[in-house]
């Protein structure tokens, strides 16, 4: 009799473990782990096709870091080889909702909801899959990642918090203030700007807050006509913003007005990036250099997208072409001049997208989805 009861208490513990694990966060977890990439080499060729496409519902900003190409869904990220597509590591999570994804400083940080808020965050190694850190935290639903070098940001439009990267320690919280909402909010070499409205003011605030303690270094009121678009464009060595009809260019310092660039007539589509010392602003299918000490503009070109953004040069005299997208495929332009060095044909890229090159291939990350050209 001693021996059944034993045998019988042994089986309900093993199936009330069954039963636990199969509803545990680690049963719903799915993780696998690659070696470090070598990162290709070479160049594009001159005329190019599409080698791959992957959907992705979150995409970070900047798909391409440590070898790998990264790509976000409603429930987790993989990581696929840029020469040919394959998935080389994933993590994914069935029983939560991925809120957002972000690249930075050689890690990728993604936030999961388990229930109605955004409450875990994993940080992988981008080249490996290999988990960084882990954390809780208490983000809104509706929460949206961005980084920068050594910062993670996430806002909605009642505030920001940031995260540093490679620990897992939150720096701060900025709320947005009382009857104020957040129109955007974005992390660059500046460090975090908003763009606020309160109440039933038709202007606008930007402020720019130091991206590691979180203090207002400068604000400014920008007046904005009833009904008239306002955006938050980047955050880059300069603040720039849409405001109406116009993009405005402020000096990162203190935030004075450096430059307004008029908008052609029924402008529909505006994006902006930095590259080194060259801001660049797209206008629907045609991209302005302004530079960023002075405002003035340097060139401009047929574009139909954007370079990912680019670090500032090692040496301002000699910086490191862009890759711009245009109806003709790709062309390498050098960012001081706009001189054509170099081409990449193939017919129409979608646009909208930010181009970089991986050796032999283009990467052209979109909304929903990152194309491959070679």
């Amino acid at each position: 009799m001693r021996v059944w009861v034993w045998a019988a208490a042994t089986v309900a513990l093993l199936l009330v473990a069954t039963l636990l694990w199969r509803g545990s966060d680690a049963a719903a977890t799915t993780s696998t782990t690659a070696a470090p990439a070598d990162v290709p080499s070479g160049t594009p060729a001159g005329a190019v096709s599409e080698a791959w496409a992957a959907e992705g519902t979150l995409l970070p900003g900047t798909v391409v870091g440590q070898g790998r190409v990264l790509v976000g869904s409603t429930h987790g990220v993989q990581a696929r080889d840029p020469l040919t597509g394959d998935e080389v590591w994933r993590y994914t999570r069935s029983n939560a909702r991925m809120c957002g994804l972000t690249a930075t400083d050689g890690v990728a940080v993604a936030v999961f909801a388990t229930e109605d808020r955004c409450d875990e965050a994993v940080a992988l190694d981008a080249g490996t899959g290999v988990r960084v850190w882990t954390r809780s935290l208490n983000l809104a639903g509706d929460a949206v990642l961005d980084s920068t070098s050594a910062i993670v940001l996430a806002s909605n439009p009642t505030g920001v918090m940031t995260l540093d990267p490679t620990g897992n320690n939150v720096r701060w919280r900025y709320p947005a203030p009382e009857t104020c909402r957040l129109l955007g909010a974005d992390a660059g070499t500046t460090g975090v700007v908003v763009l606020e409205r309160c109440g039933d003011a038709t202007d606008v605030t930007v402020r720019l807050l130091d991206g590691f303690a979180g203090s207002e270094n400068w604000s400014r009121s920008l007046p904005v006509g009833e009904g008239e678009p306002v955006q938050l464009l980047g955050a880059d060595v300069v603040v720039t913003v849409r405001v109406g009809d116009e993009v405005q260019t402020l000096t990162g310092p203190d935030g004075t007005e450096l430059s307004r660039m008029p908008l052609p007539e029924g402008t529909t589509d505006v994006q902006q990036v930095t590259a080194g010392t060259v801001s660049l602003v797209r206008t629907d299918a045609v991209v302005t250099a302004l530079d960023t000490s002075s405002g003035a503009p340097l060139w401009d070109a047929p574009a139909v997208g954007l370079p990912v953004t680019a670090a500032g040069p090692k040496d301002a005299a000699r910086p490191a072409p862009i890759l711009l997208p245009d109806e003709d495929g790709f062309s390498s332009r050098d960012p001081l001049t706009g001189t054509e060095l170099g081409r990449y044909a193939v017919e129409g890229p979608p646009s909208g997208g930010a181009a970089s090159a991986v050796g032999p291939v283009v990467v052209l990350r979109l909304d929903d989805r990152v194309l491959a050209y070679s």
